[in-house]
């Protein structure tokens, strides 16, 4: 409803009216244009001018449009973390993953470079993952500017791992292009096995659970992210710990 755009436009009046409106909408749903005037310290014109911004061709459309606005805002359900985990480890365990873990640790502990790559909440566990893998003695970075020159050849022996909830980020799928194309094995951790980034990958790590939102935000449980990074870390320090 208050787009940036409107907010922008807005002169000293409108944006006194706009922040009234913003600490007291359940108030104004039910104002008559002169309480609003009075309670704002304004005329009721320029009441009538504010809401011809909000595109309202008067005050009655506006206090619709602000009740809509207010319904959107209400606090929506949200599964437990409990069910969360649970589906994973009912849904995702019994699938065979431990043996795609085993794939893609045998492959990273061969490699001379490990690259991370996510972006957003992923991107926050794929630094984490950088870290986790060069505690247990595989050092990995994280590529966290995805405008990163990628023109020099990687090492012979690369893998990058990417990690995205629904594997179609388009920087993502980018950046994985690039790599791939400078001879980066891919190892990709997703929430969906058909998506882009999976069809890129050489090894594909999906865990199933469902996707959830809160407005426009994801809000997909990243357990399952944290348990396969893990249990990969340790994979691999075992592997290198039989190596040496």
């Amino acid at each position: 409803m208050f787009s940036r755009d409107i907010i922008a436009s807005f002169n000293e009046l409108e944006t006194s009216i706009y922040s009234y409106i913003c600490q007291n909408g359940d108030k104004v749903a039910y104002m008559r244009i002169r309480e609003l005037a009075d309670a704002t310290h304004v005329s009721t014109a320029t009441i009538l001018r504010f809401c011809k911004k909000l595109h309202c061709d008067g005050f009655s459309e506006f206090k619709v449009k602000l009740k809509m606005h207010l319904g959107e805002g209400e606090k929506e359900k949200i599964r437990s973390a409990r069910h969360s985990v649970m589906e994973f480890f009912e849904r995702t365990l019994q699938g065979g993953i431990e043996e795609k873990i085993d794939e893609a640790a045998s492959l990273i502990a061969e490699a001379d470079s490990v690259l991370f790559i996510g972006i957003g909440s992923s991107g926050i566990l794929a630094e984490y993952g950088a870290r986790y893998f060069s505690s247990l003695g595989k050092f990995s970075a994280y590529i966290k500017d995805f405008s990163f020159p990628l023109h020099a050849k990687l090492r012979d022996n690369s893998v990058t791992i990417a990690l995205s909830v629904s594997g179609e980020n388009p920087f993502t799928v980018t950046h994985l292009h690039q790599l791939k194309q400078e001879g980066s094995k891919i190892i990709s951790i997703t929430n969906d096995k058909l998506c882009t980034v999976a069809k890129i990958s050489d090894i594909h790590i999906p865990y199933f659970v469902t996707e959830e939102f809160l407005g426009q935000t994801n809000i997909t449980t990243q357990v399952p992210v944290v348990y396969i990074l893990e249990a990969m870390a340790r994979e691999i320090y075992q592997l290198q710990q039989t190596q040496g």
